[in-house]
């Protein structure tokens, strides 16, 4: 299947041609000024070091995406997902982790509006 022509980069006065918005120099340089100046300060707090050693000690135990899983097909993991939001009083107790690939993740974003019910069952 051919491949969409590249594009110009979206940083003004770039004259490189990118797949996505960026080119690969001004990628890094826009993800940076989001963190610094866009990006929620209490989120930062939220996922720092301990979430990440968290994270990688979870999908180190799951390795495969456990909606996927469930069906039979292996798919790796790509997200931890939390079953109850930080913002909504959840917490990073394995009870309220689930290990999922990008697919799943973004479905039950999709369909739960940002929120995910153990109780529901999803069709995919």
């Amino acid at each position: 299947m051919p491949r969409k022509p590249k594009r110009p980069c979206s940083y003004p006065g770039c004259p490189n041609l990118t797949d996505g918005r960026f080119c690969e120099e001004h990628s890094k340089l826009y993800n940076q000024n989001y963190e610094k100046y866009e990006r929620d300060k209490s989120t930062k707090r939220r996922y720092g070091r301990c979430w990440k050693r968290i994270r990688d000690k979870y999908v180190s135990q799951h390795p495969f995406c456990e909606l996927c899983y469930e069906k039979g097909i292996l798919v790796e993991t790509e997200e931890v997902h939390h079953k109850k939001k930080l913002s909504d009083g959840g917490t990073h107790d394995r009870d309220n982790l689930i290990a999922l690939c990008k697919s799943c993740h973004s479905k039950i974003h999709a369909q739960q509006g940002d929120r995910w019910s153990g109780d529901r069952t999803y069709s995919y």
